[in-house]
């Protein structure tokens, strides 16, 4: 094992991550390939399910269930390795126009489309894995989502709008939360549900900012390009359904003060984003983004901690 070269990672990750100085050099491209060097991604798949499992326990009074977190954490993290090698298999060739994509480990070579595929297998085994564990309604509610997550990569060619098809795909796990304890669904969970479509709009505009001069030559659409000037205005519209709708899912479950308190810090939070993405270079982009993970934590958090209250 050896120090991660400045060279092999990417501009998306942190230089400094344990990941990166524990990763021996011949596993690093997986390691990459998975965005185990990326931790937001996973971060923000896991945001909806933490919030759906402790939407569900403070409807029964409860917190939620702490299997079903790990569950989740665990599952978060091997599927979305399984869909960035997915998404990466598909737009190799799009990668390797885009700076900021160009040293990917397939669009620079470093792996093949074979490993890539056999790897992306065994981590949607694991995913399988965790999945049953639950009950017979959540497996198949969680069989429905690979659809969407199918056609994902794809949307970018052909849509100015791939962050909403994200956003269908990163807020299941809303619906999955609240199903692992209660084996149906209902509105509240459906609001959360939708709640956090929107939030994942909002966020991943602000990610795809990095990219938009790139994008436009190689021809890869997204909301950034369609907002681009009225960013504010854009992210902001989204950010607000969301925030309303995530309210409105607390207040039918019967609210609280400290999940109110939850609620209002997660939409502050929300707010300051906003006061910063107009005109933001990618660094400043890439920041907003990644603080995403801590705008879902003030919301579970206060989802949790109403219902460990009683």
């Amino acid at each position: 094992m050896s120090a991660t070269p400045e060279s092999a990672v990417l501009p998306d990750a942190r230089p400094a991550s344990l990941v990166l100085r524990l990763t021996p050099d011949f596993a690093l491209p997986f390691v990459q390939l998975a965005r185990l060097d990326r931790p937001a991604g996973w971060q923000l798949l896991l945001a909806p399910c933490w919030q759906g499992a402790a939407l569900a326990g403070l409807a029964l009074h409860r917190g939620p269930n702490l299997w079903h977190l790990v569950l989740f954490l665990v599952g978060a993290i091997v599927m979305r390795g399984a869909g960035c090698a997915y998404n990466d298999i598909l737009d190799r060739k799009l990668d390797a126009g885009v700076e900021r994509t160009r040293n990917r480990p397939l669009a620079s070579g470093r792996v093949g489309v074979l490993a890539a595929a056999v790897f992306m297998v065994a981590l949607s085994f694991a995913g399988l894995a965790v999945l049953l564990q639950f009950n017979a309604f959540s497996i198949l509610l969680g069989i429905a989502s690979l659809g969407i997550v199918a056609v994902y990569p794809l949307m970018k060619r052909v849509t100015s709008w791939p962050q909403a098809v994200l956003g269908l795909a990163f807020s299941w796990g809303a619906l999955m939360g609240w199903a692992g304890i209660f084996g149906s669904l209902a509105l509240a969970p459906v609001l959360l549900y939708f709640s956090a479509f929107a939030w994942t709009i909002g966020y991943d505009t602000i990610y795809a900012m990095q990219d938009s001069r790139d994008d436009a030559i190689v021809g890869i659409r997204s909301t950034a390009r369609l907002f681009e000037g009225h960013t504010r205005l854009g992210v902001g519209l989204f950010y607000a359904l969301a925030a309303g709708l995530s309210l409105a899912a607390i207040l039918l479950v019967g609210g609280g003060t400290i999940a109110l308190i939850g609620w209002a810090a997660y939409a502050a939070h929300l707010g300051w984003q906003l006061s910063r993405v107009e005109g933001a270079d990618a660094a400043t982009a890439l920041g907003l983004f990644r603080s995403n993970r801590d705008a879902g934590l003030l919301l579970f958090a206060g989802l949790a901690a109403q219902g460990w209250a009683g």
